[in-house]
């Protein structure tokens, strides 16, 4: 039973093995549910060259924004460039290479390759650039364009709690990306808010089975809030 336990005790060892170039995968929505302190990890280390598969690119000063500012990731490939200028300039000026894919085909490449899929058509992004080089199919009267699927060398997730074997809960919108980032890694490395006992979460509740996850660990996180807005004057009651 020991060595089920996946848990590791600093984020240096979580990420042992990352190296220059690889390519990483991150979960996450905007700042909902980001692998912060794993990506504050990478800052650290100073890891280069990086291709780095998430929704958008968190923000100026924070999440994979910082990636962007210390010049570590070489390519993104993203869905949205979102409220990130830095991520917009560098793309601008092509000192970034962005691979825009629409969001429903990112999340699919994505599962396909944790399913084991090389690739798979879809209507989405035909006749427009998404489609240009792409072998172009007609299913039922429609149009469609062969997508590969994507897997990484590092799958970065953000879980809510998880046993000491790697079966993680996600709590709410936080889920968004992270279940699927977290079948297509080489290595899958969680972290989570709370690590329990095994035996103690639900077995019914559990949204990434710990067969996927290969090293888990505990954080504290800053949960910042991407935009806030309130409703002028503070009445709730009104609609």
């Amino acid at each position: 039973m020991a060595g089920l336990d996946k848990r590791v005790a600093s984020y240096q060892q979580a990420l042992e093995g990352l190296q220059d170039n690889m390519t990483v995968l991150a979960g996450g929505f905007g700042l909902c549910g980001i692998p912060e302190n794993l990506i504050a990890e990478i800052r650290r280390r100073g890891t280069r060259g990086l291709t780095v598969v998430s929704n958008n690119c968190g923000v100026d000063g924070f999440g994979l924004g910082v990636l962007l500012e210390n010049r570590q990731i070489r390519k993104m490939v993203a869905s949205y460039v979102g409220e990130n200028a830095l991520f917009e300039q560098q793309m601008l000026s092509g000192e970034l290479e962005v691979e825009l894919t629409p969001q429903g085909t990112l999340a699919e490449k994505v599962r396909a390759g944790g399913a084991g899929i090389p690739a798979f058509f879809t209507a989405t992004g035909y006749g427009t650039p998404v489609a240009e080089g792409k072998d172009v199919r007609e299913f039922d009267g429609r149009h469609c364009i062969l997508e590969p699927a994507i897997r990484g060398d590092f799958a970065l997730v953000k879980g809510w709690k998880a046993d000491w074997f790697g079966n993680v809960i996600y709590r709410h919108t936080a889920q968004n990306f992270n279940p699927l980032m977290a079948t297509a890694g080489k290595i899958t490395v969680v972290e989570v808010e709370e690590i329990v006992p095994p035996g103690t979460l639900d077995p019914a509740a559990i949204h990434t089975p710990g067969i996927y996850v290969d090293r888990l660990i505990q954080g504290e996180f800053e949960k910042r809030i991407e935009k806030r807005t309130l409703r002028a004057g503070g009445d709730h009651a009104n609609p």
